[in-house]
């Protein structure tokens, strides 16, 4: 029998939209399966069942966020295949800040009006990112929220579980002067910062497609540019070499972020002058008149993770990220005392 009702139709809710989105995203959320992935989209619940064999002490790691306001971006160009890429990269690279692999991700878009053809592609942005990351797509939800939201409005986040070893999970303690700091370079400015990006900017009135020389690409293209994924970089990197410490730039920057895996009486010293920073942050520093030390309080600055490795194993571990396709590359040190990050 079919599912259907005219007067749910009626306030605003179309759940026949919801089925045929669920139709449209099936091939590629299909891309995403894994061995480990039991059900298939449509249940209550998506299973997986994990394999331990081999560990001593299996310990499940998760992680939850959004893409925030960088979806404004996405609606004013009408672009939406790409913010899913951000939503998966958001919540498994802090994951594999402590060595977890995700293993499986779900994902939640609140959403004005069903377009079912509109939801199917913010989802092939995800199933994308999973893809690039390893993990499993295995469930999700659409919300639709006439009423409350307007109707081409949205909202997309998720989370993913990880599965780590615990004698392999990545241990600060171990951190020492001497130790170098690897950075991994961002794609622009990922998804952190964006109200100070859409103000300076005044995205709602400036023209997004317009070229810019000094980027090399539109503003619009380089605002929507996708999360960059490290998973599978430092996964290579925990295998290659001693990994003390990993950081996920994101919302903070370089001040809340680094601190968070350096020990007390540590320091991270970082030389501002080797950082490959593209062009997008200094355009908004110059027109929005942001001070340095505010960019690398919000900004990842053209860092979008560092590691913290073994001055014995550096090299080893710079041979196996740039083998995962990261052109990562030494930005400093760990030093005894002072505060825990500085720029020099």
């Amino acid at each position: 029998m079919r599912s259907f009702s005219d007067s749910y139709r009626a306030a605003g809710v179309d759940i026949e939209a919801g089925y045929k989105g669920v139709q449209l995203m099936k091939k590629d959320v299909a891309r995403t399966f894994i061995p480990g992935v039991v059900s298939d989209l449509g249940g209550f619940g998506g299973l997986f069942a994990p394999d331990f064999a081999g560990m001593q002490e299996p310990m499940l790691v998760s992680g939850t966020d959004g893409v925030g306001t960088k979806l404004r971006i996405a609606q004013l160009l009408d672009k939406h295949d790409t913010v899913g890429i951000d939503c998966v990269a958001m919540c498994v690279n802090d994951i594999i800040c402590c060595g977890a692999k995700p293993l499986f991700f779900l994902d939640y878009i609140a959403i004005g009006k069903n377009d079912p053809k509109k939801v199917a592609t913010i989802v092939s942005g995800v199933a994308e990112g999973c893809v690039q990351s390893g993990c499993a797509l295995i469930g999700g939800e659409t919300a639709e929220h006439p009423g409350i939201m307007a109707a081409d409005d949205y909202d997309l986040a998720g989370f993913s579980v990880g599965l780590v070893d615990k004698p392999k999970v990545i241990d600060h303690g171990k951190m020492q002067p001497g130790d170098v700091i690897l950075g991994l370079p961002s794609s622009g400015i990922h998804s952190n910062g964006y109200s100070l990006v859409r103000k300076v900017f005044n995205v709602g009135h400036a023209n997004l497609n317009l070229y810019s020389d000094e980027l090399g690409e539109t503003l619009g293209e380089a605002l929507l540019t996708p999360t960059k994924l490290y998973v599978k970089p430092v996964l290579a990197a925990l295998d290659a070499a001693e990994i003390h410490g990993v950081s996920h730039i994101t919302g903070g920057g370089f001040f809340e972020n680094i601190p968070r895996s350096v020990p007390d009486g540590l320091c991270a010293k970082i030389e501002k002058a080797v950082l490959k920073t593209p062009p997008i942050f200094k355009m908004l520093a110059s027109m929005g008149r942001v001070p340095e030390r505010e960019m690398f309080n919000t900004y990842n600055m053209g860092v979008g993770m560092t590691v913290v490795v073994s001055k014995g194993t550096a090299d080893r571990a710079l041979e196996a990220l740039r083998a995962a396709s990261c052109a990562a590359y030494a930005i400093g040190e760990i030093v005894s005392g002072g505060e825990k990050v500085n720029l020099c």
